[in-house]
């Protein structure tokens, strides 16, 4: 599902480093030479890259990145070159520094990775920031937000596929009674979407549209200009369907009035060593053209050069 093209065989990588250094060097940078790079290795590759580049020349990769790179295709290459723990921490670090009751992007994080990941990223925003995630989103959200929020960063969720239809049905109508009565934020509601197994919560969520006739999301669509319900709704696509999740996401940052480059970024950098592949394809059926003609269309130079490389273009 990765849309990701690593070159067999990988060269060596204090070969890649030399490269690197080389596009550093003389009076311009040599940005096409940084991204046949840095856009066709992996994380762990990456991650190699960058010791050995600090092993050979005693600089930090990421600091020099920083320096010779400008705008969005800096963005791009600094968030493309973390780890996926470190990079969910920037961003979600990012998100809370600059919240808006709008902002989704800590429940992005929360709701889309593995139990793991999850918990990994909570290890590297405590490693980087010196404080817990929790924390910081204890202290910077209020209300309703904090209430679904918290619990969501601090889940570990059982990932497996067994399911309880018993407790399915059960819950399928407590959900139902609370969304009657607009107690949208309700200890039992949240307590479910960020308590159950992703695989359990699909099983409840199939029960509600079997046996109250209609998808939950059209149900919490009762008021569209409710924040705290466009998170929820947005929690249960995350949590259920992220493929259609992601889709808005990229159609929204593209067909509009200006991109959206910092969605783009963010999904295609999160996105693209996981399921881009299945991404794309939601992308193409929603919208009858291929993800990569569209950031041909929106975006340009060396930035819309990186994402093609990430999204697995290929001209024919």
């Amino acid at each position: 599902m990765s849309t990701l093209n690593v070159p067999l065989p990988v060269p060596p990588v204090s070969d890649d480093c030399e490269q690197l250094k080389k596009a550093f060097e003389g009076w311009g940078t040599n940005e096409d030479l940084i991204i046949s790079i840095l856009g066709h290795r992996n994380a762990a590759q990456r991650k190699q890259i960058r010791e050995t580049y600090y092993e050979m020349y005693g600089d930090d990769l990421l600091k020099t990145l920083e320096k010779e790179l400008t705008s969005d295709f800096e963005r791009l290459v600094l968030l493309w070159i973390l780890g996926p723990a470190e990079r969910d921490a920037v961003l979600a670090n990012e998100a809370i520094k600059k919240w808006t009751s709008s902002n989704q992007i800590l429940m992005e994080i929360a709701c889309t990775r593995s139990a793991n990941d999850l918990f990994h990223a909570r290890q590297a925003y405590h490693a980087r920031y010196k404080k817990s995630l929790e924390e910081d989103v204890a202290y910077h959200t209020t209300g309703d937000f904090r209430k679904l929020l918290f619990p969501l960063v601090c889940s570990y969720r059982y990932e497996g596929d067994d399911v309880d239809m018993s407790l399915a049905k059960t819950e399928a109508k407590l959900i139902h009674e609370k969304i009657s009565k607009k107690a949208y934020s309700d200890d039992d509601f949240i307590r479910i979407l960020a308590t159950r197994s992703k695989a359990q919560i699909n099983a409840t969520l199939n029960h509600y549209k079997n046996d109250f006739g209609k998808d939950i999301n059209k149900d919490l669509k009762a008021d569209p200009k409710d924040e705290f319900l466009q998170l929820v709704r947005a929690t249960v696509k995350c949590l259920t369907r992220p493929e259609k999740y992601f889709e808005k996401v990229l159609r929204l940052a593209i067909n509009r009035t200006g991109t959206d480059e910092g969605a783009l970024t963010r999904v295609v950098s999160t996105r693209a060593e996981v399921d881009l592949k299945v991404i794309k394809d939601e992308y193409q059926q929603r919208n009858s053209v291929p993800l990569d003609r569209a950031i041909i269309k929106d975006t340009h130079g060396d930035y819309e050069k990186m994402l093609l490389a990430l999204v697995g273009y290929k001209e024919d």
